[in-house]
């Protein structure tokens, strides 16, 4: 990601989220991903599938805090908030839809004791909620932990979610509510999506988060960047001088069975162009090992140094020499909306 204006980090964290049609009565589920406890020697991570396919009658529901995490006052509070919004009385999902979670993570050496600065959130409160937050790395530079702002940010989506007064599934007053409730220093580009149950995908971005919509084989629907000027994208801050949820750009598209959906941090995007994520989810049936794929090869691009990403040819576009160390990698979520025949 970028400093509070300038310098993108370099972070990959992948989710892979599907949708299945069915007939199964599903109870509510969430997953809350806040960092990771660090990694093999060559940087990578797994988290384990979730799955929310689970009867009514063993409801699912799951909060995940690192214990990488700094065990500061600050850090308690976090913790002792997930786990006083934890609730299992959330209202059933869709009947005919279930979530199957698979992950796959390549943070950037520096910053795999910490996981990364990306978080991401993923319920099936009502037809499901997907979001992301991308942390911004300059803060590093004031001796502020990036991470600790979009963590803090998705611990306040969850909370958040199921409560209709405040929020009726809006995701732009999702996003303001959390934005509001979020106390650490920092800032982020967030995105989130809420899956009306007559198939409405609602989606409220700031800053450079993106989600794209694959049907049979194309890009149908694809949301846009928003920035100040080149690499410096709207951001969700700390600071009284930032953009709010009032900013957030609002889309939605109605989705259809077999539609695929790809969203998640600039780091996906500035690496691997559309065709790419296209032909590789293609190639897979298995969540995790789809995962694998998108983020295998998003890293595999950010250091192959004869490779002309995305990033490098928009910024030439703009008039810049992009150097590699602006080859970012970020966090990858696709949801995939598939035949009640596929097998989970």
């Amino acid at each position: 990601m970028h400093q509070p204006g300038i310098e993108p980090g370099a972070n990959g964290e992948a989710l892979w989220l599907k949708f299945q049609l069915g007939t199964t009565h599903l109870s509510s589920a969430e997953l809350l991903w806040l960092g990771s406890e660090g990694g093999s020697g060559s940087g990578k991570m797994t988290v384990p599938i979730f799955r929310a396919s689970v009867p009514k009658s063993h409801p699912l529901l799951i909060h995940s805090l690192s214990s990488a995490l700094p065990l500061t006052d600050e850090a308690s509070k976090k913790k002792r908030l997930l786990s006083c919004c934890a609730s299992s009385e959330l209202n059933p999902v869709r009947p005919e839809l279930s979530f199957c979670v698979g992950t796959h993570l390549i943070p950037h050496p520096n910053k795999v004791e910490k996981g990364g600065e990306d978080a991401f959130f993923v319920s099936s409160y009502n037809g499901g909620i997907i979001a992301v937050a991308d942390g911004v790395s300059g803060w590093a530079e004031q001796d502020v932990d990036p991470s600790l702002f979009p963590k803090e940010f998705m611990a306040n989506v969850s909370c958040l979610v199921g409560d209709e007064e405040q929020v009726n599934n809006n995701p732009q007053i999702l996003i303001g509510k959390a934005h509001a409730a979020t106390s650490s220093t920092g800032s982020a580009t967030v995105i989130v999506a809420t899956l009306e149950r007559n198939g409405i995908l609602k989606i409220a971005n700031v800053g450079d988060c993106g989600l794209k919509v694959i049907r049979e084989g194309k890009i149908k629907f694809s949301t846009s960047p928003q920035e100040h000027y080149f690499d410096c994208p709207y951001q969700l801050s700390s600071e009284a001088v930032s953009q709010t949820y009032l900013d957030a750009m609002v889309s939605s598209i109605e989705l259809m069975e077999g539609d695929t959906i790809v969203t998640g941090s600039d780091g996906l995007f500035d690496n691997v162009f559309d065709h790419e994520i296209v032909s590789t989810l293609a190639g897979y049936r298995d969540v995790a090992e789809a995962a694998k794929a998108l983020a295998n090869l998003a890293s595999n691009h950010s250091l192959d140094s004869n490779f002309d990403s995305p990033y490098s040819m928009e910024a030439r576009s703009r008039g810049f020499e992009a150097p590699l160390w602006k080859k970012i990698l970020g966090m990858k979520l696709t949801g995939m909306v598939e035949s009640p025949m596929i097998s989970l």
